[in-house]
């Protein structure tokens, strides 16, 4: 992608903020429907496993449209795909917030997930092209941590409005916001950024590189596990907290914001730290294999233990996300035109195998516990981490020189 070496060092900046903002806004719009499970259930009589459904909703409609937002990114730019993918996660947000049934509910949730994969892929690869090759760890690193103030605002804020506005207004407050965000954006990220390659350059009647990369394929399944306990723990960690421990909302709220917001210190290590030394597989499974340890633990602490591992968690996630992003920085088979094709490869069989990890965590809740949905989630995280054993080796890539790296093997 094109448009770096035209814009000042102020528009870098700039674009930047307002693609993390949007980054923090998208995710609020994401997570605020958790505190609000119980309320959705009375008033449209629906338990656990259909709260499990809701979230596997959006990570479906997210999941099919990951990869075709690569494509989408190649035609018509980066830019174009990633606003206007996080302008419909704030419409359907307030469409959520009008749902008249539990079924139109599942619909908007899904049509938010639709928008979350136009935006997120093509923006980690619309911020990448804001810097030269080598320097792109940090700001990469930053925005995918911006994931978890997202989140994590998303939780708190939500559990704290519920009681006062109700799950609705929750809901309508965040597709509010990120729309605001969205009219603010259009001035602020050039149009020169994220612009499609042209004509000439594309490969017509062949499959891409990222797609024939065995290495996108394996991270993306390895991964599975991680993202669908990420999502099950952020969902329903406070109607946990609520029915469980006995902690009122608002404290179920913070302690499900201290599983989220903590990852902010994830991604900015994760991220240099990738970009720095090449054990991309140790780096991977020291950092998961971690989080899924004190997730199996959760069950048997009480409150002061549950922040520990949220942070412990959490911190662990963002480095896990953060080098993941990085890595295809060192693949020096996928063009840099193709890295959020690559990103979304990664997303899409992670938001799939996600979707179908939270479901089965809200239908074990529902029929047998929340212990052994716990022990369940835990298991799976090792369980899928097994294919990093197909990632290749990966290499250095050289500051200036765009997709270059030395021959020396991770």
């Amino acid at each position: 992608m094109r448009g770096r070496a035209e814009l000042s060092r102020s528009s870098v900046v700039r674009a930047t903020v307002i693609l993390i903002a949007l980054q923090v806004g998208f995710d609020y719009n994401w997570y605020d429907i958790g505190p609000g499970f119980v309320s959705i259930g009375k008033e449209f009589s629906v338990g656990p496993a259909d709260w499990g459904l809701l979230t596997a909703g959006f990570l479906v409609g997210a999941g099919l449209l990951s990869v075709p937002a690569g494509f989408f990114s190649r035609r018509f730019g980066a830019r174009s795909v990633s606003l206007g993918g996080v302008a419909l996660v704030a419409l359907a947000g307030l469409g959520s917030a009008l749902a008249p049934s539990f079924v139109v509910l599942l619909t908007t949730r899904v049509a938010a997930g639709v928008g979350a994969g136009l935006f997120f892929s093509p923006a980690i690869g619309l911020v990448a092209s804001l810097y030269p090759p080598g320097k792109r760890g940090l700001p990469v690193g930053i925005f995918s941590s911006a994931f978890s103030v997202g989140a994590g605002l998303g939780i708190l804020g939500s559990a704290f409005l519920v009681p006062e506005i109700g799950w609705r207004g929750a809901m309508a407050v965040g597709g509010i916001l990120l729309g605001i965000l969205v009219l603010l954006a259009l001035p602020l990220v050039p149009r020169t950024t994220g612009v499609p390659p042209p004509p000439s350059s594309r490969r017509s009647g062949r499959v891409p590189a990222a797609l024939r990369y065995p290495g996108a394929w394996a991270v993306g399944f390895a991964f599975v596990g991680i993202e669908g306990a990420s999502f099950a723990t952020w969902q329903f960690i406070v109607p946990y907290g609520e029915a469980v421990e006995g902690w009122p909302i608002a404290l179920a709220g913070v302690v499900g914001m201290m599983f989220v917001l903590p990852t902010v210190f994830g991604g900015p290590i994760g991220g240099p730290v990738a970009e720095r030394y090449r054990n991309h597989r140790t780096q991977l499974i020291l950092a998961t294999g971690l989080a899924g340890g004190v997730l199996a633990a959760l069950p048997f602490v009480g409150l002061p233990g549950a922040i520990a591992i949220g942070c412990v968690f959490s911190v662990a996630c963002g480095f896990v996300y953060a080098v993941m992003y990085v890595l295809p920085q060192h693949w020096r088979e996928v063009p840099s035109e193709e890295i959020p094709l690559t990103i979304g490869l990664f997303s899409s069989i992670q938001l799939a195998g996600g979707a179908v990890v939270s479901f089965l965590f809200g239908f074990v809740v529902g029929a047998i516990s929340y212990l052994v949905a716990w022990e369940m989630l835990a298991g799976v995280v090792a369980l899928t981490l097994v294919a990093l054993v197909a990632v290749p080796p990966t290499v250095r890539v050289l500051v200036g020189t765009p997709n270059a790296a030395d021959s020396s093997p991770s």
